[in-house]
């Protein structure tokens, strides 16, 4: 679904992507993990059109996408959600759902004047639309509620319903797992599992708890200064030294129980 090609993004004399290549697969839930200053976040950051890179190549289902803005690639279908939550603050549950779809007649004031009918039936159909993500997601007891007033998990999954309100193709997952205590993380776990294997969502996913990253992510791709230092399976990675190495740092090793 996505290919990145010899990527370099460079900042001044820092070279926070530097040569990195990597295959994010259809259908697959890719994890991307290493050290912080890896280059993780750059590289989301350049794939969904925040940073235009220095040098290399995207591919989106085999179309060169580099250096599209956000919005481009958001009609494309490459979301990307972020460590900490961007919700509208004073708007409700529901509302933050129903500001998702691009395009809405209700947008354009000749609309509003002269086809009012058309602009109900588009509100009408995207409120349902959120009914449906709300109580997928089991955010019902929560749908009248202001964002801003939501716990971190809560956000987070809210951030993942947003993703559900459009076309979505591959979602970029930043650290889902950050501040969210585990009864949330169970449920957003099992709503990313679902989202995958029901609804064929793509996902790639930056994380640092390595429990999350084993439960959901086949393969895991790990980053180390700029560049993709190995990949595999979950348990491939987690005993491989030069992932340890990268981690802990040289001769260091793990204590039981302990893992990159």
């Amino acid at each position: 679904m996505i290919a990145v090609e010899n990527l370099h993004m460079h900042f001044g004399g820092i070279r926070a992507v530097d040569g990195a290549s990597l295959v994010i697969e259809r259908g697959a839930i890719t994890g991307l993990i290493g050290p912080n200053g890896a280059g993780k976040t750059t590289l989301f950051n350049v794939i969904a059109g925040i940073h235009k890179p220095t040098s290399g190549k995207v591919y989106l289902d085999g179309e060169d996408v580099t250096g599209l803005e956000p919005h481009e690639l958001f009609a494309k279908g490459v979301l990307r959600t972020f460590q900490i939550a961007h919700e509208f603050s004073t708007l409700t549950v529901r509302e933050n759902l129903m500001m998702v779809p691009g395009h809405q007649p209700g947008e354009r004031l000749m609309d509003v004047w002269l086809r009012p009918g058309k602009v109900r039936a588009r509100e009408e159909a995207i409120c349902a639309r959120a009914d449906e993500v709300i109580e997928f997601l089991n955010l019902g007891p929560v749908a009248e509620e202001q964002a801003g007033n939501l716990s971190g998990g809560q956000k987070k999954l809210l951030e993942l319903g947003r993703t559900m309100m459009t076309e979505a193709r591959v979602v970029l997952l930043d650290e889902v797992a950050a501040g969210v205590n585990r009864s949330l993380l169970r449920s957003i776990s099992s709503a990313i599992l679902r989202l995958n294997l029901e609804h064929g969502y793509t996902f790639c996913m930056i994380e640092h708890d390595m429990d999350v990253i084993s439960l959901l992510c086949d393969p895991v791709i790990v980053m180390a200064e700029g560049t993709v230092l190995t990949q595999g399976s979950a348990p491939e990675i987690r005993s491989d030294e030069r992932v340890i190495e990268a981690y802990l740092g040289k001769g260091s090793t793990p204590r039981t129980g302990q893992t990159p």
